[in-house]
């Protein structure tokens, strides 16, 4: 049951939203930093180890049942850009709906309550794994794995890259997700004030830069 949950929860065709945004690739394409698959492997590992880190831990202390308002007053203060943090929010919305409909359960509608206008995306994601009856490294891998495979997924149309490559950008990167996992579960577990904190400076200026963009593909 458990497993099957998982599953489900981090298969890319669970209407989150999450096709509609890069993680920052489409900024990154165009800057020239991401040109290939070498290219697209450094930049998801970095993402991976700064933003999928604070997502990762703030997925899993939401699992855990830490106070939603607390954890996503956490995640605005983690979320320098404002661009990022709307994109979270609609995001968060999104994740919702789909969770309500697939999870029914009276957390998750007092978190749509609190939050008309969407709560932060890695706190929908853990108290979604929680009524999935997943546990807090379960949703940290989630968070960890949307954080690398959204970038792949994204520059398989930008760079018309081979889907194959970016599965092997992937796999290569399987053993970082864990470690990402683990660090952010165990951080959970010591509460909201031990939660990672790592930034990316980077993406937070380019996604300011794309969001006045008057013509892109996608969202963030």
């Amino acid at each position: 049951m458990t497993r099957s949950a998982l599953l489900v929860l981090a298969d890319g065709r669970f209407p989150a939203g999450g096709h509609a945004h890069s993680g920052g690739a489409e900024a990154a394409v165009r800057a020239g930093r991401l040109k290939d698959a070498a290219d697209l492997e450094g930049f998801c590992r970095g993402r991976l180890h700064t933003a999928g880190l604070t997502a990762a831990g703030l997925a899993a202390a939401a699992a855990l049942g830490h106070d939603p308002a607390h954890l996503d007053a956490a995640a605005d203060a983690r979320t320098a850009s404002p661009a990022l943090r709307a994109a979270s929010r609609r995001l968060g919305r999104q994740l919702l709906r789909a969770a309500r409909a697939t999870w029914p359960c009276p957390a998750l509608d007092a978190l749509a309550r609190a939050y008309p206008r969407g709560a932060h995306q890695p706190v929908v994601l853990g108290a979604t794994a929680r009524a999935a009856g997943l546990g807090a490294r379960d949703a940290a891998h989630c968070a960890a794995y949307e954080t690398v495979s959204g970038p792949a997924t994204a520059a398989v149309r930008l760079l018309s890259l081979d889907p194959f490559q970016a599965a092997a950008v992937l796999a290569r990167l399987a053993p970082d997700m864990d470690a990402v996992a683990v660090r952010a579960a165990e951080a959970a577990a010591e509460g909201v004030d031990a939660l990672p904190a790592a930034s990316a400076p980077l993406l937070d200026i380019t996604a300011e830069q794309h969001a006045a963009w008057p013509v892109r593909l996608f969202a963030s």
